[in-house]
């Protein structure tokens, strides 16, 4: 098969653990060849995610770089089995490759953490919410891409709301919860919104409030994916160009302490709902 021309962020992934495990081992990118039968340019295409790997070879590989994480190797395995095609396959060509890496992100978490200063999280906007966040942009999307982006961000949202809901913390600053896109009825539908999700048992909504002070990542959001072990944990900062995906050892534990302070700081679920209550009732 010819190398991948397009690749998603699970298969860069992939390639990027195989990297590190051959590293880590010293094992040679020569000897690797070696030892699954190909040509060395070919493990710098698996490490790049540009070819696949089948599960067979990746045990031998992980065997004799004596990786014996056996739940770490069984999770590798499994990403290189061929799988089915995702739902966001059908709009690649329609939306940018983020999304649809996003899309995939979420729908293979085991659990997601969440902190949001400025906008309601995406797993939880309305759609009015939404709409109003995608018209805002520079420059203006045209309104079949506004349909598209709604339709892309509800089926997202089945990652909470479908059959076996996967668990949620998100943590969201009152900054997030004032701010009136869409105005003063679409907020306070939204806000009503929040409070419904708040009862499920895989949704957790804690607010952080003005008069709490300083708190760390002002000023962007994150997403924290917990994948079937934590080597394979994944960070999703969100800036203007698009995510970025973050997955360094050093990267994760930054995240994980950030999000730690960030849930001891918020108020408790019960207060949290007092306080989108109250402005709601603002509105």
């Amino acid at each position: 098969m010819p190398p991948r021309t397009v690749l998603t962020q699970r298969q860069k992934r992939l390639g990027s653990e195989l990297r590190r495990m051959r590293t880590t081992a010293g094992m040679s990118a020569e000897y690797a060849a070696g030892l699954l039968g190909v040509d060395r340019s070919r493990i710098s295409n698996m490490e790049s995610g540009l070819r696949a790997i089948n599960p067979e070879r990746l045990r031998t590989l992980a065997c004799n770089c004596g990786c014996t994480e056996e739940k770490y190797v069984d999770a590798l395995a499994e990403m290189a089995e061929p799988s089915e095609t995702g739902w966001w396959e059908r709009y690649r060509g329609s939306l940018p490759q983020g999304m649809l890496d996003i899309s995939e992100t979420e729908a293979t978490a085991v659990r997601l953490r969440g902190a949001n200063t400025v906008h309601i999280p995406g797993l939880l906007q309305t759609s009015a919410h939404a709409m109003a966040i995608f018209r805002a942009v520079v420059p203006p999307l045209p309104e079949h891409e506004v349909a598209l982006r709604l339709a892309l961000r509800s089926q997202r949202q089945q990652v909470i709301t479908g059959g076996n809901p996967t668990p949620y913390v998100a943590v969201i600053h009152e900054a997030a919860l004032r701010m009136q896109f869409g105005g003063p009825e679409v907020t306070q539908a939204q806000l009503q919104y929040l409070l419904e999700v708040s009862e499920w048992d895989n949704v957790n909504v804690l607010v952080i409030p003005f008069s709490h002070g300083a708190f760390p990542g002002a000023g962007h959001s994150v997403v924290y994916t917990e994948g079937p072990v934590p080597q394979l944990d994944t960070v999703q900062v969100d800036n203007s160009h698009g995510p970025l995906f973050l997955h360094a050892d050093g990267q994760l534990a930054k995240y994980r302490a950030q999000l730690d302070l960030l849930e001891d700081l918020a108020l408790s679920a019960e207060r949290s709902g007092d306080v989108i209550r109250q402005i709601a009732q603002q509105l």
